[in-house]
C-alpha cells in the first residue's frame, strides 16, 4: 500500500509540474491574422488566475478592457489570443508593449485569398469552456505556413533544468551518505544493542525465576513428619 501511495504522490507532483511548465513556457504558432479587437472582460470569478495583473490597480479591478488577436492556424483551425502586458509579475516575460504588438498584428492582417503568415509567440491555454486565452508575447512575419520553428528557449531551459536536477540529486546523495546513513546505522546498532541487552536480561530473569522455582520445588517432595 505504501508503495502505491509513493508512486501516486510522485505522479501527482510530476503532473502538476508538467502542467505548470506547459502553461508558462513560450509556445509558437504559425497563423494568419484575420482581425484585432478590444472587449470588456469580467474578472470576478476563479478564472481571474488566467488573466494578467500587470500593475497594482489591475489586481483590484473586477473588469477591464482587453485587446484580442483573432487568427487562423496553418491547419485551418481558429485561434484567439489576448494581448496583455505582464509587467513585473509572473510569468516573467516583462512585456510592456501591448500597444505596439496590437499595431503589428493589425499590420499583418490578411485574407485567405492573399495570406500573410506570422509566428505568434505566446504562453497559456485556450479553453472554450472557461473562456481562457493564451497571451501573445510577440508576433513577426514568416515566409509561409510550413516554416520550421526551433524552440531554443525551451531547449536551453530544459537542459539547464536537467543539469540543476542532476546537481541537486548528487548533493542529496552525498548528504545522505555523510549525514543520514551514519545516523541510521548508529540507530540500528543502538537498537541491536538494546535488543541484545533485552535478551540477556530476559535470560537472566528466566534463570532467576528458574532458580526460585527450583527452590520451591525442593519443598514438594519432603515427607510430612
Amino acid at each position: 500500500m505504501w508503495r502505491y501511495i509513493k508512486w501516486g504522490f510522485r505522479i501527482t507532483v510530476l503532473l502538476v509540474v508538467g502542467l505548470f511548465l506547459h502553461y508558462t513556457l513560450p509556445q509558437h504558432d504559425i497563423v494568419r491574422v484575420v482581425n484585432t479587437y478590444q472587449e470588456r472582460q469580467d474578472l470576478g470569478d476563479w478564472t481571474r488566475i488566467f488573466w494578467s495583473t500587470p500593475d497594482d490597480q489591475a489586481s483590484g479591478l473586477m473588469n477591464r478592457d482587453v485587446q484580442f488577436i483573432q487568427a487562423i492556424g496553418a491547419d485551418g483551425k481558429p485561434m484567439v489570443y489576448r494581448n496583455e502586458d505582464t509587467g513585473w509579475n509572473w510569468p516573467p516575460y516583462f512585456k510592456f508593449d501591448t500597444a505596439n504588438l496590437q499595431t503589428e498584428a493589425d499590420d499583418l492582417k490578411s485574407t485567405a485569398e492573399a495570406p500573410r503568415w506570422a509566428m505568434v509567440t505566446h504562453y497559456g491555454w485556450r479553453n472554450l469552456y472557461f473562456s481562457t486565452f493564451p497571451n501573445a508575447i510577440s508576433i513577426r512575419p514568416v515566409d509561409g505556413p510550413d516554416v520550421t520553428v526551433i524552440p531554443w528557449f525551451n531547449i536551453i531551459f530544459f537542459v539547464i533544468l536537467a543539469i540543476v536536477l542532476l546537481v541537486l540529486r548528487r548533493m542529496w546523495l552525498q548528504f545522505r551518505e555523510r549525514m543520514i546513513d551514519p545516523v541510521a546505522q548508529d540507530v540500528a546498532e543502538a537498537w541491536d544493542g538494546v535488543e541484545d541487552r533485552g535478551e540477556a536480561a530476559a535470560q537472566r530473569a528466566r534463570g532467576f525465576w528458574g532458580r526460585i522455582k527450583a527452590w520451591f520445588g525442593t519443598f514438594k517432595g519432603r515427607p510430612r513428619r
